[in-house]
């Protein structure tokens, strides 16, 4: 851990962040990525936006999980493989303990995604998987985002994916995601100044008009504090794939 102007961060044996939570709102969201992760809520009506149950792979400095078990209020699980991280959340980053709506899950997320059990459970799905050197994606082929695409709600089911790595090709893990949606289903938001890519890929969800994306995002700015009309002026749809 490290600790600067009021914020906390989260190492794995290496200098890369792979997660923050400042001191004095540690609810809010702290990275501009973390907040990107987040952009699923444009894609979900304004009565819907905070129902359901919010599953992440990948538990970092525990940010969307306080965000959708505190703030949204949702059903909210998180799995992640590596019990020291669940400790230093627990100790460190105000991680509550498993209650009616927190579960905290110590497993490996391939298996997790791929259990019978777990499928069409989730109406959103946040990825962040990345090991202490923060080069790649752990888990980041087609398997296992069919596996992921199976563990969303059939009906409108939402995940998003951050991309960054030092020796990631974006091309090719968006175009693995989008071998499982359909490339109909997938949008990007450009990449933040660190270079964080995050992918949004949806189950059957017909995508509304201008104005009313406009009127969800006012809507998540007034309600949640996030940057959502910033969102809407960066998501793309994928490029048409080379023949």
């Amino acid at each position: 851990m490290s600790e600067h102007d009021g914020v906390r961060y989260l190492h794995l044996d290496s200098p890369w962040v792979q997660g923050a939570m400042r001191l004095s709102q540690p609810q809010s969201l702290e990275l501009e990525y973390i907040q990107r992760m987040m952009a699923w809520m444009l894609w979900r009506p304004q009565d819907q936006v905070n129902k359901g149950h919010a599953v992440q792979l990948g538990l970092g400095a525990g940010s969307i999980t306080r965000f959708c078990h505190k703030v949204l209020r949702m059903k909210t699980t998180v799995v992640e493989i590596n019990p020291t991280v669940i400790g230093a959340n627990r100790l460190w980053f105000r991680l509550p303990h498993d209650d009616a709506r927190l579960t905290v899950v110590e497993d490996d997320a391939a298996r997790w995604v791929a259990d019978a059990a777990h499928i069409g459970v989730a109406q959103v799905l946040n990825v962040d998987l990345y090991d202490h050197e923060a080069a790649a994606p752990v888990l980041d082929d087609e398997d296992f985002y069919t596996d992921c695409r199976n563990v969303l709600d059939a009906d409108g089911g939402l995940m998003t994916v951050n991309l960054f790595g030092r020796d990631t090709s974006f091309e090719r893990s968006a175009n693995r995601i989008a071998a499982v949606f359909g490339r109909d289903q997938v949008w990007s938001l450009r990449p933040t100044r660190e270079g964080n890519t995050v992918i949004v890929a949806a189950r059957d969800v017909k995508v509304p008009d201008r104005e009313t994306l406009t009127a969800r995002a006012a809507n998540i700015e007034q309600r949640y504090g996030l940057p959502a009309r910033k969102w809407l002026r960066m998501v793309r749809p994928l490029p048409v794939a080379p023949v």
